[in-house]
């Protein structure tokens, strides 16, 4: 059982905990995230824990170190929608205080209207960066003060933590090789 499996089989946790774990990963290099990812929360009491997941996430996409699609949703219709980090900001922002937006019921109103927040264009980057003193292939938003840093969990599962200037707490996922 992988210290990964472990801290899942124990539910959620904290902050300090999903820090330490972070912390004993291997760094990833930027191109060994290429490709789409399938996202799963990583519960630690954070505001947000959930509200993606009740949104139907499906995950990331990495084509490239130029081109990065940062929030892939799945479509009522079937297939994926990629969305515009820019436009959802505010939503995001209620979500957090909200915890309506965690129901099933706001996640399939939700995607009603993600056509209008809907983009084609890359959102975001890939870059190396040091965070807590490992040099790691991070995502960068283009438009909004957010990094993504990951660590290896496996060959095919990462760690992320999304480190937003102004948010109190990080906010942890995991990404799964598809």
């Amino acid at each position: 059982m992988t210290a990964f499996d472990t801290a899942l089989a124990n539910g959620p946790t904290t902050t300090a905990a999903a820090f330490a774990l972070f912390d004993r990963l291997d760094p990833v290099d930027t191109g060994f995230m290429l490709g789409a990812w399938r996202g799963a929360g990583f519960p630690t009491g954070h505001p947000l824990d959930g509200v993606l997941e009740a949104c139907h996430w499906h995950g990331k996409r990495f084509d490239s170190a130029e081109d990065v699609q940062p929030l892939v949703f799945d479509r009522l219709t079937g297939g994926q929608q990629r969305l515009n980090p820019s436009l959802m900001m505010p939503g995001m922002a209620l979500a957090a205080k909200l915890p309506l937006f965690k129901h099933a019921a706001v996640g399939r109103l939700f995607q009603t209207v993600m056509p209008l927040l809907a983009t084609r264009r890359s959102r975001a980057r890939l870059r190396l960066t040091e965070y807590r003193g490992k040099t790691s292939a991070t995502m960068i938003y283009d438009r909004l003060p957010i990094h993504d840093i990951f660590r290896r969990l496996d060959d095919n599962t990462v760690l992320g933590v999304m480190d937003m200037k102004g948010m109190a707490q990080p906010f942890f996922f995991v990404l799964h090789r598809e």
